[in-house]
């Protein structure tokens, strides 16, 4: 099924791991351009 999403543009958050990251693979290995995001957020004690 490669070719399914050719020409297409997807946004992921949240792509550093788990099904973030799974979609992201997923869709590039169906054409689409991935563009990911991931925060790493950090709270001072």
């Amino acid at each position: 099924m490669t070719g399914r999403l050719q020409g297409r543009t997807a946004l992921i958050t949240g792509a550093s791991r788990g099904i973030g990251r799974a979609m992201a693979e997923r869709f590039a290995s169906q054409g689409a351009n991935v563009a990911i995001h991931h925060l790493l957020a950090y709270v001072c004690p």
